[in-house]
C-alpha cells in the first residue's frame, strides 16, 4: 500500500513539472496591439509628380510632346522646298537607307523666281517706245514692253538669279536717266518637303551642309514624320 502511494505521488509531481515546462500551443484569436508599439509612421516620397506620369501616357498614344522625347534625343528636320519631285525622292531614299524615318509631303508655296529689273508706270505706248530706243542705244537691247497690266505699262530689263547681276543692269539704266528698279519676284507652285526623324544623338550638321541653312528647318520649325 505504501508503495502505491509513493507511485501516485511521483506521478503527480511529474505531471506538474510537464505542465510547467511545456510551451503553450498557439490558439486562434485576436491580438490587440497598441499604436505606440509600431514605432514612428513611415513617410512615402513619390519619385514623379503627376505631370511626369502624364508625359509617359502621352508617349504611349496621345501624340502630345513629352519630356521623354527630350531624354531619348528625338529630333526632326524638314528639308525643302524641292521644286522637282525627283530631287525630293532622292533625299527620301538617301536618309531611309541610313535607317532614318522619312516622309515626303507635297504643298503649295510661294517660290522665289528671281530679281526682276523693271521700269514701271510708263504713261503710254509712245513713251514706252522712246524708252526702248534709249535702252537699245545704251547697250540694253534685251529690254521689252510688258503689256500684262494695262494700268501699269512697264519695261522689263531682265530676270536675274543673283541680285548682283540685277543691280548691275539697274545702275546701267539709271546712268541713262531711266528710273529702273530691282524687284524680287516669287510665284505660287507645287513643291515638296522631306521630313526626317533623327536617331538619338545624331545632329543635323551634315544635312545643313548639303542643302544649306535656307532649306533645312530645325527644332520647332520642323515637322516630324508620321
Amino acid at each position: 500500500m505504501k508503495n502505491i502511494l509513493l507511485i501516485l505521488l511521483l506521478a503527480n509531481i511529474l505531471y506538474l513539472m510537464w505542465g510547467y515546462f511545456s510551451e503553450e500551443e498557439s490558439q486562434p484569436g485576436v491580438a490587440i496591439v497598441q499604436e505606440s508599439d509600431l514605432g514612428p509612421p513611415l513617410e512615402v516620397t513619390i519619385g514623379r509628380d503627376s505631370d511626369s506620369y502624364a508625359s509617359v501616357g502621352a508617349v504611349l498614344g496621345s501624340g502630345e510632346p513629352s519630356a521623354l522625347e527630350a531624354v531619348v534625343g528625338r529630333a526632326c528636320v524638314t528639308i525643302g522646298p524641292f521644286r522637282d519631285n525627283v530631287d525630293a525622292d532622292s533625299a527620301v531614299l538617301e536618309y531611309s537607307n541610313e535607317g532614318m524615318k522619312t516622309e515626303l509631303r507635297g504643298a503649295r508655296a510661294q517660290i522665289f523666281v528671281g530679281h526682276w529689273v523693271w521700269i514701271q508706270n510708263i504713261a503710254d505706248v509712245e513713251s514706252a517706245k522712246a524708252i526702248l530706243e534709249k535702252l537699245q542705244a545704251g547697250g540694253l537691247a534685251d529690254a521689252y514692253l510688258d503689256r500684262t497690266d494695262s494700268e501699269n505699262l512697264k519695261i522689263s530689263l531682265g530676270l536675274f538669279g543673283d541680285v548682283d547681276g540685277a543691280e548691275k543692269i539697274e545702275l546701267q539704266a539709271r546712268s541713262l536717266d531711266l528710273p529702273a528698279e530691282v524687284i524680287p519676284s516669287s510665284r505660287e507652285r507645287d513643291v515638296f518637303f522631306v521630313d526626317v526623324g533623327l536617331p538619338p544623338g545624331k545632329g543635323a550638321g551634315a544635312i545643313v551642309e548639303k542643302y544649306g541653312q535656307d532649306r533645312v528647318l530645325l527644332r520647332d520649325a520642323a515637322t516630324c514624320p508620321q
